[in-house]
């Protein structure tokens, strides 16, 4: 017998299920461009007094030098999270000696992509590892595609609330009688996270067409490349698709043509592990071309499929928090899955930290609804019917003609939306009664508004503003930008101070050094020792 998601609601209305709902974990890590008050990319270095890039526990770099990175430790309330956020923005700001964070996720005006400088970590083993494993990705894809801005929301439920779902279960579904065994309850968290990936995989495309906000590109991101998509072009140069969502979720963006042919499924745990695994050893004609080590200089990290796991281009993934030296999928396969990391997410520009309070309370709806509602077993290719949907939002998912895929019969994005949002209204009074507010139901209610008026989302809001002649989209981010900085220069710190970030930075430095200073092997060495192990 399954459960159904309207049983398991009814049972966590109740004591003692319904105190576990408060206890979501919820970590942001929101990426951002540096640039100049004219808008062209930053080309100084990361700056020393924000800390060392690689040890700094909230303050880093992704691909390039000037795409930082802000990551909030994992807190149990939403409105921590975002004053997390706020008050790291604060400090990093004013040290940029006037330099603004850009606030969409497609980068601005880039007059050439081999200026974009590489992000470097220092003279340790595994800082020059980071370095090459990007110089990989610089030489596989290009820079242009690498300096997109995104935020990843990271997710878990306490094991309590996984408790509750396993006595829930065994009491609603007559299933075999639960034991307290530690190694049992972690296989049963990694199971049910599992049924939680299958699920977002089949109702994602919610994701790029609800907060999506990236239709348009400036028109130097195609750096002349020939391209086959029908653009059309805005009075100030940008180019456009008239319904597109997220062009950051498409092939122009955050995805890799190289790994389509990857299969890699979220059917269980070993399946997952094994399949990536398999495409980090899978040698690539493509990336051999290459080379390694060129003239003495190292081009990429190997030839193989995927370098290292990260370069994996997932919309969610499994996660487990790594010891030193230790491969995710090593971890997630001996300890199980800790939580998950949600990737689809285009930076809002609506909102200084990138993502807003409300959107935090629906995906909190969203994810609880996905761990909840049943979970059939999803094969390869089933996963690659909903993923074609995704495909479909991010070009065209205000086209009032776009039809989607669900287990073979079409939907239109109304039809499925409101069948897929009548169930959230029901998470998402139950949440209420957990958090003793309203908040989760008005977060439902305003994004269902989208779902019936296109012209709500925030692709067509920003497509709104590039289309109007009189300011271009360019003055508006830079405008936007501005009064970010000025308004979270002004506030207070509300969770840390600017001690703390003093301190932090310090003491990165510090620890940046000792990893140097220990160091007993070269890096060819070490490079052959790591992926031996």
């Amino acid at each position: 017998m399954t459960v159904s998601l309207k049983q398991y609601l009814s049972a966590f209305t109740q004591a003692p299920y319904l105190n576990t709902l408060t206890d979501i974990g919820r970590g942001i890590e929101r990426e951002a461009l540096r640039v100049h008050a004219h808008g062209a990319l930053s080309q100084q270095p990361h700056h020393k007094e924000l800390g060392a890039a690689l040890t700094h526990p909230q303050i880093t770099t992704d691909y390039a030098e000037n795409l930082l990175e802000f990551i909030t430790p994992v807190s149990h309330d939403a409105k921590t999270s975002i004053k997390q956020l706020q008050d790291i923005q604060k400090f990093t700001l004013s040290k940029l000696d006037g330099e603004l964070l850009w606030p969409l996720s497609m980068p601005c005006f880039v007059e050439d992509e081999d200026k974009i400088p590489l992000a470097q970590y220092g003279n340790s083993n595994i800082g020059k590892m980071k370095t090459v494993y990007r110089q990989g990705l610089k030489n596989r894809y290009g820079s242009m595609m690498q300096v997109i801005a995104g935020i990843h929301f990271n997710f878990s439920f306490s094991q309590d609330f996984w408790r509750s779902v396993q006595k829930i279960t065994t009491n609603l579904a007559a299933s075999e009688q639960q034991t307290d065994n530690d190694e049992e309850l972690t296989h049963f968290i990694s199971a049910r996270y599992f049924a939680l990936l299958r699920n977002y995989k089949r109702y994602c495309w919610l994701i790029p067409y609800l907060f999506g906000s990236s239709p348009l590109i400036c028109s130097s991101f195609l750096q002349d490349k020939p391209q086959k998509l029908p653009f059309k072009k805005t009075a100030s140069g940008y180019l456009y698709l008239e319904y597109a969502t997220s062009l950051r979720m498409s092939d122009l963006g955050y995805t890799s043509s190289s790994q389509a042919a990857l299969r890699i499924c979220y059917d269980n745990l070993q399946n997952y592990v094994a399949g990536v695994k398999s495409a980090i050893n899978l040698p690539s004609e493509e990336f051999a071309k290459l080379g390694v080590k060129v003239n003495g200089e190292y081009q990429q990290l190997n030839t193989n499929v995927l370098q290292i796991e990260n370069e994996l281009y997932a919309p969610i993934r499994p996660k487990r928090v790594i010891k030193s030296g230790e491969k995710p999928s090593d971890a997630l396969f001996e300890r199980g899955v800790e939580y998950i990391e949600v990737r689809a997410l285009d930076v809002n520009p609506f909102v200084d930290t990138g993502i807003s309070l409300e959107q935090i309370h629906f995906l909190d709806v969203f994810l609880t609804f996905c761990a909840l509602a049943p979970n059939d077993n999803l094969d390869c290719d089933s996963q690659k019917a909903y993923e074609n949907n995704m495909d479909e939002v991010v070009l065209r998912g205000r086209d009032p003609q776009l039809l989607l895929k669900d287990q073979n019969v079409s939907k239109s994005i109304p039809q499925w939306g409101n069948e897929i949002f009548s169930e959230l209204a029901d998470v998402a009074k139950v949440l209420d009664l957990a958090y003793k507010t309203d908040d989760y139901s008005k977060a439902v209610d305003r994004e269902l508004a989208k779902i019936n008026d296109p012209s709500k989302t925030l692709s067509a809001q920003l497509l709104a503003i590039a289309k109007d002649n009189e300011h271009s989209l360019t003055e508006f981010t830079l405008a936007t930008a501005e009064k970010y900085r000025q308004q979270l220069l002004a506030r207070d710190y509300q969770y840390y101070d600017e001690e703390h970030f003093i301190a932090t930075a310090v003491r990165s430095h510090k620890d940046q050094q000792a990893i140097e200073n220990t160091d007993t092997m070269n890096f060819d060495d070490f490079l052959f020792h790591y992926f031996k192990k």
